[in-house]
């Protein structure tokens, strides 16, 4: 696919002023200005990301509330239900959560909805289940900013609610509960915005017992990388930290975890999380329930840590072959049915389609053919979906432009979620369209690179790649860094590897690459020797069976 390559304007002058103050180096200080990080303060902040840089938590609007219930319960010895999402910043906030409560002698009782039986949230359904376990405290985590009615409902039965969500507030209205945190809503001067569910966890611990600490925060970086906020401020902090607590964690649940992940030993990145741990621990709650993945996190005993976790890659294989399954269905769908000329939203639907991977598919079809995409799984003439979208298209601004054809939805800008009837399928597509044509130019249609420097290719080399790991951890709001370089000469002939990863040699002379595209089988014909190419890449380190060398991470290539 043709990709418009929009490379970063330099700014040599605050370059100068961050590189000369910090004593970065001057490609630091311009990555650092390419993520809108342009004071010095900021900038100190990033680099360190110490825990001496975390705000107060006592800062977050509700705190002193929800500290000064628990502690009620303590001295009533009161049961206390952790009500808590499916995913995996619910699962480790539940996890965290129950450990410091059960620490501080309370009964705890914990929660997780069945995705598919129970659907997203807090609701009304699970009162009658906390007053026959006798609970008079509820603490919803990482949902329960929109369960107004379930909270009234709880409220009428003598159940206190306390909220810790970290989810955009409907409209700036807020349930009736006891208390609640959540740096979104409105009159909260917290600092830092954007923590993940888990991250406010740890804020609670922390104003709870007066002190962090810090073995806290493998877990912490699990959510907190798994839910995909931007990795700035303080999530910055958390998983910096974090990373190294995972890879010497004290939890008998995330050690067999990795184990059975067969990345034991490993210098974890947000890679290992992102994608080898958070969709195992995901798995279980898209297919079945998600408590299988708490189990495993409160688990003390070593031989049933080493069962739920062979379970959780179990599921996490069954959700693999399931989704699979799907994307060839979708994708058959797309060839047959899709006009591209006069449909920019590609809404697709079928009877029985799993519900617990639709996101999952809808990402993969707006990946190949960079397009929103809409995945719709059909029960009894009601349509449950998921939706992805791109740069340019709004997607929950159209989906409350569509709000007569849908019986629900929610969600932001580039994800969301709705109900449907069948009938409404048709209309709602056309009208879809009709919006997006009106906004959605060819030009926009067309996936675009963020190159972060175009340099020369003699500039890759050990020290740029070491310079380049003080931006670490990369993850969402700090990616990798991306490099072009113009009219490298091909040295070798290329390879197809494995699952379509494509090799070659380039030089530009002066030094020769290694370079690798994973996924980049279909550019072969674009390379042979003695051709000139530019490329954009990441620049890597290889060090399989061989003394560490500069390589290449191919993003695209060009023919000059």
């Amino acid at each position: 696919m043709n990709r418009v390559w929009k490379i970063k304007d330099q700014n040599p002058q605050l370059q100068a002023k961050l590189s000369n103050a910090l004593n970065i180096h001057p490609i630091v200080a311009q990555l650092l200005i390419n993520r809108d990080i342009t004071s010095i303060e900021e900038a100190r902040l990033f680099l360190s990301a110490t825990a001496s840089f975390l705000h107060d938590p006592f800062r977050l609007k509700g705190m002193d509330g929800v500290v000064e219930r628990i502690k009620k319960a303590e001295q009533n010895h009161e049961r206390v239900l952790i009500f808590g999402d499916y995913d995996v910043d619910g699962v480790t906030s539940s996890a965290l959560l129950n450990r410091a409560l059960t620490q501080r002698g309370l009964k705890v009782i914990n929660h997780i909805p069945h995705r598919v039986n129970d659907g997203y949230g807090l609701n009304e359904n699970i009162v009658e289940f906390a007053k026959e376990k006798g609970v008079s405290l509820l603490i919803s985590v990482d949902c329960g900013i929109s369960a107004y009615a379930a909270v009234d409902c709880f409220n009428a039965n003598g159940i206190d609610c306390l909220i810790i969500d970290h989810h955009e507030p409907s409209d700036g209205h807020l349930p009736a509960a006891y208390a609640i945190v959540n740096p979104k809503q409105k009159g909260c001067a917290y600092p830092f915005k954007n923590l993940a569910s888990v991250g406010l966890v740890a804020k609670l611990i922390h104003a709870l017992n007066g002190k962090l600490d810090e073995e806290i925060f493998d877990l912490v970086a699990l959510g907190t990388i798994a839910d995909v906020v931007p990795l700035r401020g303080e999530n910055r902090i958390f998983v910096r930290l974090g990373l190294p607590r995972i890879e010497q964690t004290k939890n008998k649940g995330l050690l067999a975890l990795m184990e059975v992940a067969k990345i034991s030993g490993k210098k974890i990145s947000p890679y290992y999380v992102g994608f080898i741990l958070g969709p195992r621990i995901n798995a279980t709650g898209r297919l079945d329930s998600a408590h299988k993945s708490l189990d495993l996190f409160l688990s003390d005993d070593h031989a049933v840590a080493q069962s739920l976790a062979k379970q959780l890659d179990g599921f996490n294989t069954q959700r693999q072959k399931i989704q699979k399954e799907m994307i060839e269905e979708a994708l058959e769908i797309v060839e047959r049915d899709v006009n591209f000329k006069e449909q920019k939203v590609i809404v697709l639907s079928k009877e029985g389609w799993h519900k617990g991977v639709l996101g999952i598919v809808a990402s993969k079809i707006t990946e190949k053919y960079y397009r929103p995409t809409i995945v719709i799984s059909l029960k009894e003439g009601i349509g449950v979906a998921s939706a992805r979208s791109i740069d340019g298209f709004h997607l929950y601004n159209a989906l409350h432009d569509c709000a007569a054809f849908l019986e629900n939805y929610g969600g932001h800008e580039g994800a969301a979620g709705l109900t449907i009837r069948a009938q409404n399928i048709d209309p709602f597509r056309t009208l879809i369209n009709q919006l997006a044509g009106e906004l959605l130019t060819p030009q926009k249609l067309l996936p675009s690179i963020s190159i972060d420097c175009e340099i020369p290719l003699a500039s890759v080399n050990q020290e740029l790649a070491d310079i380049i790991a003080a931006m670490e951890p990369f993850g969402e709001g700090n990616r990798e860094p991306i490099f072009s370089s113009r009219r490298v000469k091909v040295k070798s002939y290329p390879k197809i590897f494995g699952k379509d990863t494509l090799k070659f040699w380039v030089t530009d002379g002066a030094v020769t690459l290694s370079a690798v595209g994973f996924g980049m089988a279909e550019y072969k014909p674009l390379i042979c020797p003695g051709q000139e190419i530019d490329l954009a890449y990441q620049i890597t380190i290889d060090d399989w069976n061989k003394d560490p060398m500069v390589q290449l991470k191919l993003k695209d290539i060009k023919a000059c």
